[in-house]
């Protein structure tokens, strides 16, 4: 399977993190992952076959382009053949600075592209599909999103907060952020929610187990124990625990299956050379350049 990961245009970074996509090769079928709950948005565009999900023991088809909103349960995506997307991956607490939808709205949802952004969207759909290689597909992506950027404003109280907690999430103290903020803790819970439809304690809990589960998967050499640890939780205990509050079972088993095929999980492209050559060494890293989305 073919794979890429590219920096956004400069004026789109602050809201987005990276462009990526897969790209099956030949007959091969692809063993999609399950998808955590987690604090990110993110947007696909689908040139082949679009994901399908098992929900309540059925199988329900993504739309050609879709946004998958922040998650507090998991979704389950099938094996599949013939996968081709482009996908934007958004920085947490920054889908609001394209989107003039209410938070609690999204939350949990899947919403077409069309839905999102009515005839600008479905002609994004288009253009994307038609493009006669990735790099013209990229352009039209990043030059709707800086449209809609344009466009759009956010409570940056909250998206600094989201930002802090995200980037301590093992240590962040709620009080202390409120005051950095220059709001009452109620204050900010409130405004939190209204953008997020979580409260800022929340999004701790969803941070630390996505950070964990993120490390256990791109280095398998590293040791459970450590890695909970160091992302916040007092011991283990305390993050199989929090796992399965949000309805994943046990942690040991979703990684044991989870390790046996691809993921979503990506090295950081700030700083993350050095891990980045530990896994090629390794012989772990097989992600190439995708070709053309043709």
């Amino acid at each position: 399977m073919n794979k890429f990961n590219i920096v956004p245009i400069a004026p789109l970074r602050p809201y987005v993190e990276r462009l990526w996509g897969w790209e099956s090769i030949g007959q091969e079928v692809v063993e999609l992952p399950t998808l955590l709950p987690g604090t990110g948005a993110e947007i696909f565009f689908h040139y082949r076959a679009p994901f399908i999900q098992c929900r309540d023991g059925e199988d329900h088809a993504f739309d050609d382009a879709h946004l998958i909103c922040v998650r507090r349960r998991p979704i389950h995506l099938r094996p599949q053949g013939d996968v081709g997307f482009i996908a934007v991956r958004l920085r947490a607490g920054r889908m609001h600075r394209f989107l003039d939808v209410p938070g609690g709205d999204l939350i949990d949802g899947t919403l077409s592209v069309a839905e999102l952004w009515k005839s600008g969207g479905r002609q994004l759909s288009l253009d994307v599909s038609n493009a006669h290689s990735r790099d013209a597909a990229l352009q039209s992506i990043q030059h709707f999103l800086l449209e809609q950027l344009q466009h759009r404003r956010s409570d940056e109280v909250v998206e600094n907060a989201i930002s802090a907690i995200y980037q301590n999430h093992a240590a962040a103290s709620i009080d202390k952020l409120a005051t950095r903020c220059g709001v009452a803790r109620r204050e900010l819970e409130r405004r939190f929610k209204a953008l997020t439809a979580q409260t800022p304690v929340e999004f701790r809990k969803l941070s630390r187990v996505q950070h964990v589960v993120r490390e256990l998967l791109l280095d398998p050499s590293s040791r459970m124990l450590d890695v909970v640890l160091s992302h916040g939780f007092y011991d283990q205990a305390h993050f199989i625990h929090s796992f399965a509050e949000l309805k994943l079972g046990s942690p040991v088993r979703h990684l044991t299956l989870a390790r046996t095929k691809p993921h979503f999980y990506n090295i950081s492209l700030r700083g993350g050379v050095n891990f980045s050559a530990k896994l090629a060494r390794a012989g772990r890293s097989r992600d190439v350049l995708a070709t053309r989305p043709r």
